[in-house]
């Protein structure tokens, strides 16, 4: 069954009305009819409709029911990632928003070969346009939101607000499977770039109450350790 995210802007009471993009891919890419299903999604709820009207660029459909979206785990992560190199960062964000994460914080540290240069909000507009995609492919409730941060201590800063706070350190740490989740509904995992973190980056994360994680004497690249993380927490949490 076709899905797409909607705004607020497209309830009108018992019915959706689609505009723009999504209206034409509806009725000309999917040439959809009259009576045809689709699910609309909008923050964490799915809205299972009927198509009722098109018009030129438009498409109106009726609410049949509504229900939390199951694809959401009940875990809210948030994934502080070091600015990778080259295409890496479209990866992660594709992988993580599979695999559950709710949203994704890039930022720069000392050891960042990639740097925040050019316009940077059409790069941030690339970067939700692949969680979009990656959210409607896997099922996904949201939309993970896809910022950016340019200094360490802002996404330092950040990560302490989370209950728990997770700092993947490649000079030693806790085990991941010694930590617990028990009670716990928000978890930030902060992750380096190409060269990891300077120590006194790790210091400074720590004394804002960060759990060093130590992920074993295996070293993974920068794009392999935020999809890992996301996908053992979610099995920690029971929803893998």
């Amino acid at each position: 069954m076709p899905r797409f995210f909607i705004d607020e802007n497209a309830l009108m009471g018992d019915r959706i009305i689609v505009t723009g993009a999504d209206a034409v891919h509806m009725g000309r890419s999917l040439r959809m009819r009259e009576g045809d299903r689709v699910t609309f999604c909008r923050m964490g709820t799915e809205y299972e409709c009927e198509a009722e009207s098109f018009t030129k660029d438009s498409v109106t459909c009726r609410i049949l029911s509504q229900a939390p979206s199951m694809a959401e785990p009940a875990l809210k992560l948030t994934i502080y990632q070091a600015l990778p190199k080259l295409d890496k960062a479209e990866h992660i964000i594709q992988k993580c928003t599979e695999l559950g994460a709710s949203a994704i914080v890039f930022f720069e540290s000392k050891r960042c070969v990639a740097r925040f240069t050019g316009d940077i909000d059409k790069k941030l507009e690339r970067f939700s346009r692949i969680a979009l995609e990656a959210a409607k492919q896997s099922g996904r409730g949201i939309v993970p939101a896809v910022s950016a941060v340019k200094s360490f201590e802002k996404a330092a800063e950040a990560l302490s607000e989370h209950e728990l706070a997770l700092f993947c350190y490649e000079n030693g740490g806790e085990r991941l499977s010694d930590i617990s989740l028990d009670g716990v509904c928000s978890v930030g995992v902060m992750i380096g770039s190409e060269g990891g973190f300077d120590r006194d980056e790790a210091e400074l994360a720590r004394d804002k109450g960060a759990h060093m994680i130590w992920l074993g004497r295996r070293i993974l690249r920068c794009e392999t350790a935020p999809v890992a993380m996301t996908a053992i927490l979610m099995n920690m949490a029971g929803d893998m």
